[in-house]
């Protein structure tokens, strides 16, 4: 283990942030980094449990518990705390691709699941993580990993974010020609355009493309695999092909004046505000989307949140985040018991920017819109909300969000944006292949396995297993490779 008694010496201590006031004023990642002796003290807490649920990637009462990748933590703690972070960044990239992803947009699900958490606060895996890669890349440690030989077999991939990615590299490591379609100008997925860049900038996503590209791997931008050129003469062309596309079908809010002008599904507006930083070296922000406008974000999750600190640098005049569902408690109750996902309140970045600018949380739970309202022109200019309250609905057995009579109001919105989650799939990509999928739209597979209803054609992340984390579309990307793999070569080392 790392030190003995190194969880009761030492305090949980977090990398520095830029404070609010000074990071609204551009788009770049504000959470730092501590120096590399203070990082080691937080690896020192790690306990090297008997039972180390932080790596277990388990499912407990319906919720992830650990990483879903197994990575090794506490080997990999240990060996911060001793100093070593090359031996460390080797642990780490025995289990996973891109720890420089994950150490900047996952939850930390490791963490969650953390003994030390049990009664005080957990090791600080997920800083640990970006210590270690960051170290590796700023050493030279982080190669291409060009294969020696090549088996002459070709996958295609269709999408290039973090599950397609992932099975690209895996691919590509053992000797397969890999090719990569993005129907996007730049890739990524939502690595891209769906997570801001003060979260992620892009030059991380680019790092890494460039070392792929270097190990071989073709990219081809600009291609909406469906549509510019089919599944059928995909399939013919390529020995396995890997549908990595997403669950990019959003969930719409389907009520009275839908139709006014300036309301957007979240990673629309996301996407356009990334597209104009990047086609303008951010140079160029565009404040006209938000300015001075009155916005409501429908829905709470990271997309929500990232909605709101985006609007904000925009120069936003007020945000309303409403959730449907009640506040979550501030502490665990004795149904949610460790190492269970803790279901309690989280303030997140943008809802910390908005309580600093405007003096208050702006979410508002247990609401919902029942109409938009559209002035002369036909712009959002208004909606209606209600107050919910919980219910129990014979029928369907269930507990349902239903309106308190008497609690209408009307608030006003300039710019509405939807961030109310995603449906599934999108039908033309699966159409094409004649892939089947289940009652979600989700690609269907045999439980544990990635191949779909057509043979040779597999699947991989949200697209397979619905709207999920980027820790979850990497590891869905690395045992869809391996399957791949396997069906090439009868049997597989990855």
């Amino acid at each position: 283990m790392a030190k003995a008694s190194g969880f009761l010496e030492y305090e949980r201590k977090n990398g520095p942030e830029t404070p609010a006031g000074e990071r609204i004023q551009n788009f770049k990642e504000f959470h730092g980094r501590l120096p590399l002796e203070e990082q080691r003290l937080q690896a020192a807490r790690c306990m090297d449990c008997g039972v180390p649920f932080c790596q277990a990637g388990t499912m407990i009462a319906g919720m992830a518990s650990g990483c879903p990748l197994q990575n090794l933590v506490p080997e990999m703690n240990d060996l911060v705390y001793q100093g070593n972070l090359e031996q460390a960044y080797k642990r780490l990239s025995k289990t996973h691709c891109f720890p420089e992803f994950t150490s900047r947009v996952c939850p930390a699900l490791c963490e969650a699941a953390c003994t030390c958490g049990a009664q005080g606060l957990p090791v600080s895996t997920k800083e640990n993580e970006k210590t270690v890669i960051e170290y590796a890349f700023e050493n030279g440690l982080v190669t291409s990993g060009k294969p020696k030989t090549r088996t002459g077999k070709k996958v295609a991939i269709v999408g290039s974010g973090p599950s397609g990615l992932a099975a690209a590299m895996q691919l590509n490591k053992r000797g397969h020609s890999v090719t990569v379609y993005e129907r996007n100008d730049r890739l990524g997925g939502l690595l891209r355009y769906g997570i801001p860049n003060m979260k992620l900038e892009k030059s991380v996503i680019d790092r890494r493309i460039k070392l792929m590209e270097e190990a071989g791997i073709t990219f081809i931008c600009n291609t909406n695999v469906g549509v510019d050129i089919t599944g059928e003469e995909l399939a013919r062309q390529y020995d396995r092909v890997i549908l990595a596309c997403g669950a990019s079908n959003p969930r719409d809010i389907n009520v009275p004046g839908r139709e006014a002008k300036g309301i957007y599904f979240a990673v629309d507006f996301l996407t356009k505000v990334t597209k104009e930083l990047l086609d303008h070296d951010f140079k160029s922000v565009p404040y006209d989307l938000a300015k001075d406008k009155n916005v409501i974000v429908i829905g709470g999750g990271d997309t929500g949140n990232d909605c709101v600190g985006t609007v904000i640098r925009l120069g936003a005049k007020s945000v309303l985040q409403l959730e449907m569902m009640p506040i979550q408690p501030t502490e665990r109750r004795a149904d949610n018991p460790w190492p269970e996902w803790p279901k309690v309140l989280k303030t997140d970045y943008g809802q910390e920017e908005a309580i600093h600018v405007f003096g208050k949380d702006p979410r508002r739970y247990e609401t919902t819109v029942t109409e938009f309202i559209s002035n002369e022109e036909g712009n959002v200019c208004g909606a209606k909300i209600v107050k919910l309250k919980s219910e129990y609905d014979k029928k369907t057995k269930r507990m349902r969000m239903v309106p308190i009579e008497g609690t209408e109001e009307v608030v006003p919105a300039d710019l509405v944006l939807i961030a109310a989650g995603f449906l599934g799939s999108e039908g033309y990509i699966t159409e094409s292949f004649g892939v089947e999928c289940d009652g979600r739209t989700n690609v269907k597979t045999l439980p544990g396995f990635y191949e779909t209803s057509v043979e040779g054609v597999f699947t991989a992340g949200d697209m397979h297993r619905g709207q999920s984390l980027v820790v979850w579309a990497i590891a869905e990307g690395r045992n869809a490779a391996r399957q791949v793999d396997a069906s090439l070569m009868e049997y597989t080392n990855l």
